[in-house]
């Protein structure tokens, strides 16, 4: 039998999970295993490759290289239509992770990506853009 306290046992709260952008906030979060070193965007509270639990949650810098590009041009909803054609690329983050993101017109594979972000509705979208044109944007400020 274990000596550790359960928290539920206890009366102590556990520790709320962080946010990211399903949840409003501009933040992508992945797990890295220290058993292991995996890397892993879909949260789990476990490593996939070796199973070693407890694993660390982090937050990526948004940096990458885009992996594949495509263009919607029918899009899924009404809410979504008013924005069609738009970009969708698969970015490989820096860390290890590969993400979909909405990405600005004429992104190619292999661009160099930062990671912004744009409102549609009520939703936060994560929003590839080339290296040079969010360097830009961040001097404008």
């Amino acid at each position: 039998m274990s000596t550790a306290a359960n928290p539920q046992q206890s009366g102590a709260s556990p520790e709320p999970a962080p946010l990211d952008w399903v949840d409003g906030q501009e933040a992508i979060l992945y797990e890295h295993c220290g058993a292991c070193g995996k890397a892993t965007y879909f949260r789990r509270g476990f490593c996939p490759r070796c199973g070693a639990t407890p694993v660390a949650v982090r937050r990526s810098a948004g940096q990458g290289t885009v992996y594949a590009a495509t263009t919607v041009v029918r899009a899924p909803s009404p809410e979504w239509k008013a924005i069609a054609p738009y970009a969708m690329v698969l970015v490989d983050l820096q860390e290890g992770i590969r993400i979909l993101a909405h990405g600005v017109p004429g992104l190619a594979i292999g661009d160099a990506v930062n990671i912004g972000w744009h409102r549609l509705g009520e939703r936060l979208i994560p929003c590839a853009e080339p290296v040079a044109s969010s360097t830009q944007g961040q001097q404008k400020k």
